[in-house]
């Protein structure tokens, strides 16, 4: 199995992610896509090891005589703004994302997109390579410096996007003791809102520690007694989103993706109709934006899939009902900022409040289960099971979905049975199961 994974390599530092690895990653990064003369910008979120990955990439890299932009402490959609500036061979941020404190990894990004399947297994090659790796002379060898500047356009580019619409705005920011520690609060503030900060003092153990996107309910109860607007919750690089409405109910990606949907609907600026989101996205959305004019294209999940699609179809706006959302008229990757502020954009274009927005983005009853099976990759060979869900599908009609699909991490299956009436989707859900289970193992 090779290193990458959906979102470059990623795992346990020390067991997983270590330092060999990262000096191996960088020297295959500067020999493949930059070399003598070459730059690379460098990033990394608050976690403690990320200084030392660092490090050692900076150390690979520069032994092929390729310069480093090391820009510190960033949220990966900066490194991946920077990594498409002119002049710039690649990026690696060093984050695990919205993972524990305890895991780490490394992200290569090429040209302002994640780096394709194909440079990928080039990279998967030089890094299994065997032996001393050549380290160039010391007149050749690649400088490694600090460079802000970079970051500084990034910030720029959020302003621009921003535009008045956070003026006067009473928010809340959970920074998840992340990334978004080092950027949101002086930039949300700067744009004319007042702003209330959870979790911006990073320790380097504390990244996502029951906070952020994966544990945004004490942004939720902040909102909610303090009599705010809005609030957002981030993940560890500040990719992702979550945000919570004035009631302190909390607003998931795809009730953010309907809501902007639908704004760019009305106002014409939905290019081709058209929003990408995943299988695991809700009907309750694909209705409301059917209903309204537009139309949904489904991919696997993972944003690669989605940015794939997006390319494909000429599509403006996708992403996934975790938060991590696209808005490629203004960036090539999920943003965590941008998409708080496009929610702000929309919100305040609408004159409503987002409780009421969110009230008109319906979602459907859905169940997921899932089965532990000893072959969770053979299902589609099981002829009865395969019957059993098609059948399913059949008894559903236009009323709802069924979805199966391997775990990618663990030995089960995931079974998503959705549709209007909650009773029926539990029960067909639970029968999937059961067979499975008896079937696949």
């Amino acid at each position: 199995m090779g290193r990458f994974g959906t979102d470059g390599i990623r795992g346990e530092v020390g067991s997983e992610v270590t330092v060999d690895l990262a000096v191996r990653l960088g020297h295959a990064v500067g020999e493949r896509l930059a070399g003598p003369g070459g730059r690379v910008v460098l990033g990394r979120d608050p976690r403690r090891s990320g200084e030392m990955l660092g490090a050692a990439l900076a150390a690979g890299l520069a032994a092929t005589g390729t310069d480093v932009l090391d820009l510190g402490i960033v949220t990966t959609p900066c490194l991946v703004h920077a990594s498409a500036q002119e002049r710039v061979a690649a990026g690696v941020m060093v984050s695990a994302s919205h993972n524990p404190a305890p895991d780490n990894g490394l992200k290569v990004v090429v040209g302002g997109r994640k780096a394709d399947a194909r440079v990928e297994v080039e990279l998967e090659r030089l890094i299994a390579v065997d032996g001393e790796r050549h380290t160039r002379m010391n007149h050749e060898l690649g400088r490694v410096r600090e460079d802000r500047s970079m970051i500084d356009a990034y910030r720029r580019s959020l302003v621009d996007a921003a535009g008045d619409a956070f003026t006067g705005l009473r928010m809340a920011i959970d920074c998840a003791n992340g990334s978004a520690s080092a950027i949101a609060p002086d930039l949300f503030r700067s744009l004319g809102a007042k702003v209330t900060v959870l979790f911006d003092a990073p320790d380097g153990t504390n990244i996502n520690e029951g906070c952020g996107s994966t544990h945004p309910e004490r942004l939720a109860e902040t909102v909610a007694a303090a009599g705010l607007d809005i609030g957002f919750a981030f993940d560890g690089d500040a990719d992702r989103l979550i945000a919570a409405d004035e009631t302190g109910t909390l607003v998931d990606g795809d009730a953010i993706m309907g809501i902007c949907a639908l704004d760019r609907l009305a106002s014409g600026r939905l290019r081709n109709n058209l929003l990408v989101t995943t299988v695991m996205s809700n009907g309750g959305l694909e209705r409301v934006v059917t209903q309204a004019g537009g139309r949904m294209v489904r991919t696997p999940v993972g944003d690669r899939h989605v940015f794939e699609a997006m390319e494909r179809e000429d599509a403006v706006l996708g992403g996934e009902q975790s938060g991590h959302i696209i808005f490629r008229d203004r960036s090539s990757t999920g943003d965590g900022l941008l998409s708080a502020i496009e929610l702000v954009r929309s919100v305040r274009a609408s004159g409503e409040r987002l409780s009421e927005l969110v009230s008109r983005i319906p979602r459907l009853p859905q169940v997921v289960i899932n089965s532990a099976v000893a072959r969770r990759d053979a299902w589609r060979e099981d002829t009865e099971f395969v019957a059993a869900i098609e059948r399913a599908t059949d008894r559903m009609g236009e009323r709802g979905r069924v979805l199966v699909r391997p775990s990618g991490t663990e030995p089960k299956i995931r079974i998503m049975v959705e549709g209007d009436d909650a009773g029926e989707i539990d029960e067909i859900a639970r029968e999937l199961a059961t067979l499975a289970e008896a079937r696949l193992n």
